[in-house]
């Protein structure tokens, strides 16, 4: 069972949200009313997903995140606001989220992604996957031509460039597995490694570099 850790200054919307997931069959290990407790709660509960309010008042979930990604071995996080402009997106990727929701999300619409995180698979919401193509696209990280992806993307080796090529039809790990003939553990290491090497925080972002370069698979096909 995928156990989760809430955080959130607003306690009605911390009850909310443990009334959904525990409905959706997801464990609720513990609960932080404000950035700076987050730390010792992570390590007290040892969640395998952080849902992170990005709004609160003594320490900004940003800041949390950031300093999460610091720590050895750190649980997954989405991001979670109730409003949130293309640079709060990005932002929150920057930092180290491996997704970004709306608490207005439908409840197994939050809950399906919390399980795709876990897995190690990415986690946006509509708006937010387009201020990821908008803002992340033009990025010189993520190089800014063609010619710049290509050369980044010739750093990964024949298995991980193929596994990531799916990415940005937004394929989770099982469905690429599918059509690459691997399991979902193999295609999850093959594409933390292409992150790792290319010094990405997330599958957005590997997705992006990837369409830019023109190496998407041309077939989704199951």
């Amino acid at each position: 069972m995928t156990r989760v850790l809430l955080v959130d200054d607003d306690p009605m919307v911390r009850r909310l949200l443990t009334t959904v997931l525990t409905a959706q069959g997801i464990d609720v290990v513990g609960e932080a009313t404000d950035g700076d407790e987050v730390p010792r709660a992570v390590a007290e509960r040892r969640p395998d997903v952080v849902l992170m309010d990005l709004h609160m008042r003594r320490t900004s979930g940003l800041d949390a995140i950031r300093t999460l990604r610091g720590t050895s071995a750190p649980p997954a996080v989405i991001a979670l606001t109730s409003f949130g402009t293309d640079e709060t997106v990005v932002e929150a990727l920057d930092a180290g989220a491996q997704g970004f929701l709306s608490k207005d999300d439908d409840p197994e619409h939050i809950a399906r992604h919390v399980r795709q995180v876990a897995d190690g698979a990415g986690a946006l919401d509509h708006g937010a996957a387009g201020a990821v193509i908008r803002h992340l696209s033009g990025s010189r990280r993520l190089g800014s031509r063609q010619d710049e992806a290509r050369a980044a993307l010739a750093g990964l080796t024949d298995r991980e460039l193929e596994l990531a090529s799916y990415l940005p039809h937004g394929l989770s790990n099982p469905e690429i597995g599918v059509r690459t003939y691997c399991s979902e553990s193999t295609v999850k290491a093959h594409l933390g490694r292409a992150m790792a090497k290319l010094g990405l925080t997330s599958r957005e972002q590997l997705a992006v570099l990837v369409d830019r370069a023109g190496a998407t698979a041309p077939d989704t096909s199951a």
